[in-house]
C-alpha cells in the first residue's frame, strides 16, 4: 500500500503515484483507491451522486469503469492492457474531482499560486495557459498551489482552496518559454502532447483563504488587460469552468454546486484577463497581475482604516 497527501486528504492507493507528495502508511486515510473489478452489489446500488458509477474514458473511448462513494473511495476497474500511465491522470483529474465534490467542496478547472498568503487562480479550460501562468509565477519564487483541478471550501469565511501536488503540465512551446528542456520533463504517456514539470521546491503545503480569480480567455487581445466582471458574468464563468458536471447532474448536486458558485462570487473578486498571444510577454503578464493584486490588497487595507476611524 502506498501512502500520500493532497487536497488536506491522506491518500492510501494499490498502485504508485509518483505525482503526489508521500505520507506515513500508518495513518488513517482518509481516501482509498483500488484497481479491481466492481461488484454486482456495487453497481447496482450506484446512485449517480454519493456512490457514482461511470465508464472509463481515456483518449475519447471506453477504457473500462470506475467508481467513487461517499468522497472516500476510487475503485477503478480498466480493461485488460491498460497502462497505469493512463489511469493516473485519469483518477487525479475526472475521478479525484467528483470525490472532492461528494466532499462538498467547490471544484474548479484552474491553477493556482500563493500570493501575500492568499491563493490567486486562472481559470480556464485545458490549453487555454492556466498552467503556463502558474509556472511562470512560480519561477518568479511564488509557490504553486494547484494545477488544473482546484478543490475550495465555500462555506469558510474566507472560502479556503486546499493544494494538490507540486506538478504543473506543460506543452513543448510553454516549457521552453518557461525555460526548461522539455525532453527532461516526465513524460506522461506517449501519446499525450504535455509533460510534468515536477517541482522538489516551492509548492505551498496549507490551505489558503481565496483572495482572487482571473478567468482566462481564448482569444488572443492586441494588448494585456484586467476587466472587473459583473457578478451575473463571474457566476456564468464559475458554472462554465467547474469541474465534474457531467458526470454529477442529480437535482442535489446541481442546485448545491449553483449555490456554490453563487457564494464564491460573492466573497471572491473574479476578473476577466486578456492576453497577449505571444509566450515572450509572459513576464509582462505576471507583473501586471502583481500591481492588480498589490492594488486590491491596498484598497482593502484602506476600506479596513476607514471602517476604523469611522
Amino acid at each position: 500500500m502506498f501512502a500520500y497527501t493532497a487536497y488536506n486528504l491522506r491518500i492510501h492507493s494499490e498502485f504508485p503515484f509518483p505525482e503526489l507528495s508521500k505520507s506515513e502508511v500508518s495513518q488513517k486515510p482518509d481516501v482509498v483507491i483500488s484497481l479491481r473489478s466492481l461488484s454486482q452489489l456495487e453497481t447496482q446500488t450506484a446512485d449517480g451522486a454519493n456512490k457514482l458509477v461511470a465508464f472509463l474514458e481515456l483518449e475519447n473511448s471506453t477504457a473500462g469503469r470506475f467508481l467513487v462513494e461517499s468522497g472516500r473511495k476510487i475503485v477503478v476497474e480498466p480493461d485488460p492492457g491498460i497502462d497505469e500511465d493512463l489511469l493516473r491522470p485519469f483518477i487525479l483529474g475526472p475521478a479525484f474531482a467528483v470525490l472532492l465534490r461528494q466532499r462538498s467542496h467547490l471544484v474548479l478547472h484552474a491553477s493556482s499560486i500563493a500570493i501575500n498568503n492568499g491563493a490567486v487562480a486562472f481559470l480556464g479550460h485545458s490549453g487555454w495557459g492556466k498552467s503556463t501562468l502558474a509556472n511562470a509565477f512560480y519561477n518568479q519564487g511564488y509557490g504553486l498551489l494547484t494545477d488544473d483541478v482546484m478543490a475550495i471550501k465555500v462555506e469558510s469565511n474566507p472560502p479556503i482552496a486546499f493544494p494538490s501536488f507540486p506538478q504543473v503540465k506543460l506543452l513543448p512551446d510553454a516549457a521552453a518559454s518557461l525555460g526548461y528542456d522539455f525532453e527532461r520533463l516526465t513524460s506522461i504517456h506517449a501519446g499525450v502532447a504535455k509533460r510534468n514539470n515536477r517541482l522538489s521546491l516551492g509548492f505551498s503545503q496549507i490551505a489558503l483563504p481565496v483572495k482572487r480569480i482571473y478567468v482566462l480567455e481564448n482569444v488572443a487581445a492586441t494588448h494585456n488587460e484586467i476587466q472587473p466582471l459583473s457578478p451575473q458574468n463571474a457566476l456564468m464563468e464559475l458554472v462554465r469552468h467547474s469541474r465534474a458536471t457531467d458526470l454529477l447532474t442529480t437535482p442535489e448536486f446541481v442546485s448545491s454546486h449553483l449555490r456554490q458558485c453563487a457564494n464564491l462570487v460573492k466573497n471572491v473578486s473574479i476578473c476577466r484577463l486578456k492576453r497577449k498571444s505571444s509566450l515572450a510577454g509572459l513576464p509582462e503578464l505576471v507583473k501586471l497581475i502583481e500591481e492588480d493584486i498589490a492594488q486590491t490588497i491596498f484598497d482593502e487595507d484602506k476600506n479596513i482604516q476607514l471602517f476604523a476611524s469611522a
